[in-house]
């Protein structure tokens, strides 16, 4: 079986894109879906600081394109995306609970409903009332989940997740990995690698 690895980060709606539809993929193709939250700011922090200028000085052009682009995508994959007042949000402690959900097998769910918060309906996903929203819709314990969320080996595993990625050569969120060293970048991405593992199954 293929393995399948997801870097990903709430904060960005290209990754919502992409979520949308990878655990199906995943699923067609047989491959392993392994989930790697990541804090894509510490990506651009490390290896992509040139983003920062771009979003402070935009063509205009590209980002009148970029308004339609989402839509269309957002609209093929059947999901719902209205930009947020507050962007980028500080996704640190939903990307630290993500791990909490992770280890009590709901993360599909919890990413799902984050980025339906984010993404859907603009609110604020670092707001600690959100954030308990959330997981007590996951039927995840609201306490331990917001404790873990200060937990300094919660904090180590996002940070190791994004430090790999970076050595991996990765520059962004979404990242996909095939058997470790095929690399795929962004939401577009996904029908290359539906075409990669439908070779690797053929070789079987």
């Amino acid at each position: 079986m293929a393995r399948l690895e997801f870097f990903f980060d709430i904060s960005s709606p290209w990754t919502y894109l992409a979520f949308s539809r990878i655990e199906a993929l995943a699923e067609k193709m047989q491959a392993e879906l392994v989930w790697r939250p990541i804090l894509v700011g510490g990506v651009f922090n490390s290896v992509n600081q040139e983003l920062y200028q771009t979003r402070a000085n935009p063509n205009k052009a590209k980002l009148n394109y970029s308004v339609k682009d989402i839509k269309d995508w957002a609209d093929f994959c059947g999901v719902e995306i209205n930009w947020p007042d507050i962007f980028p949000v500080n996704a640190v402690n939903i990307m630290r609970g993500a791990f909490f959900a992770l280890d009590h097998d709901k993360l599909p769910e919890y990413a799902r409903l984050g980025f339906e918060a984010y993404w859907r309906d603009g609110l604020d996903v670092s707001h600690p009332d959100i954030l308990s929203g959330i997981a007590e819709a996951c039927d995840l314990p609201v306490n331990d989940f917001l404790t873990s969320l200060k937990d300094d080996v919660i904090k180590s595993r996002l940070q190791e997740n994004t430090d790999e990625l970076c050595q991996r050569g990765g520059f962004g969120s979404p990242t996909m990995f095939i058997n470790e060293t095929d690399m795929y970048f962004g939401n577009d991405r996904l029908l290359l690698i539906e075409e990669k593992l439908k070779n690797e199954n053929l070789k079987k």
